[in-house]
């Protein structure tokens, strides 16, 4: 028939005790969050109503894992498992995600079943821990096939942040080579149910030092507003304006359609604002306790004095961490 179906049976429950066998509905197709966490869902009630035949395959975005048939020459053309991933954890959303963007589909057989003992406990060590394993294969997943919508993975499990996942070059170009879809393809025909996360993932307000607020204000000399810390103004109006901020979803920093950036990443670069950039690692931030953490280069938003004592100003720059600074204490007064 077609060789590009890949088909999974109904997975019912073995219990693990009294191997008592356990009927799973079959209703259900797999799904997902944003942060790679396989969940079971059932059928919506729209999908329900077009099933006229109950023994119908049912599509599914992604499948639970081992569990599978494929054929073995589409398997090998698609590129096999990612060798590079570790013990457990991850592989059925790279294999999914594979099929689907690169010509495949992925089924549910309600007549087939197949039971399973799931353990309370994984039989074999992770020298890196569970949940460290699985941060390293869900983000090879990421960086390969997530495109721009990876960044919605790393706001939902930020400690994937900066974490070590490989060489992913040779996956990178077997996707190429297949000539897959985009992620974006994905979304909008296989999973148009996972939400974008919406604007209300923003959060609006302002980044206070002591009794000073961030404050960008405009300089005749400078092409963009700069940047200055000012009493904080509790009042709406212009001035207000000028402190407020919005955090965004992918950890931009940001007053309409510009960005707190940075100029380099080195110590003592200064901060500054430019236009906002999608996936630029200049303008994004992470709030790490009372620290506004700079993600590409790990240091913290901090202030310098500039000036002779009577006419100084503070500038903004990012420098190593320290957790006694008190330049480097900030609170971000968000709603």
């Amino acid at each position: 028939q077609d060789p590009t179906r890949v088909v999974s049976p109904v997975i019912d429950i073995i219990n693990l005790d009294t191997f008592a066998y356990v009927a799973a509905s079959s209703d259900l197709r797999g799904g997902f969050d944003w942060s790679l966490h396989f969940k079971w869902e059932q059928l919506s009630p729209e999908q329900k109503a077009k099933r006229l035949d109950p023994t119908e395959p049912i599509k599914t975005p992604i499948i639970a894992g081992g569990l599978f048939v494929i054929d073995k020459a589409w398997f090998n053309h698609l590129g096999k498992y990612d060798s590079a991933m570790d013990i457990w954890g991850g592989e059925n959303f790279e294999i999914s995600f594979r099929v689907w963007m690169c010509g495949g589909s992925l089924e549910i057989i309600p007549c087939s079943r197949v039971g399973h003992v799931f353990r309370k406990k994984h039989p074999y060590v992770f020298p890196e821990g569970n949940a460290n394993t699985y941060i390293k294969n869900t983000k090879r997943t990421a960086e390969v096939w997530m495109d721009e919508f990876k960044q919605y993975y790393y706001a939902a499990r930020p400690a994937a942040q900066g974490r070590p996942y490989g060489n992913v070059q040779s996956r990178v170009e077997l996707r190429k080579r297949l000539k897959c879809h985009s992620f974006k393809w994905y979304l909008e025909n296989v999973y148009p149910e996972l939400r974008i996360p919406e604007e209300s993932l923003y959060q609006t307000g302002m980044i206070r030092q002591r009794q000073s607020c961030l404050e960008s204000h405009k300089s005749e000399a400078q092409e963009f507003p700069v940047l200055s810390l000012n009493p904080c103004i509790s009042s709406k109006g212009t001035s207000a304006t000028a402190q407020e901020w919005t955090y965004t979803y992918n950890h931009q920093v940001r007053q309409q359609q510009l960005c707190l950036s940075v100029y380099t990443l080195f110590p003592g670069s200064q901060v500054l604002l430019s236009p906002c950039k999608e996936g630029d690692n200049k303008q994004r931030w992470g709030k790490v306790g009372s620290h506004i953490e700079h993600i590409a280069s790990r240091f913290c938003l901090d202030t310098e004095t500039i000036g002779d004592t009577n006419e100084s100003t503070k500038e903004l720059v990012i420098n190593p961490c320290e957790s006694t600074a008190m330049s480097q204490r900030w609170d971000m007064v968000m709603s």
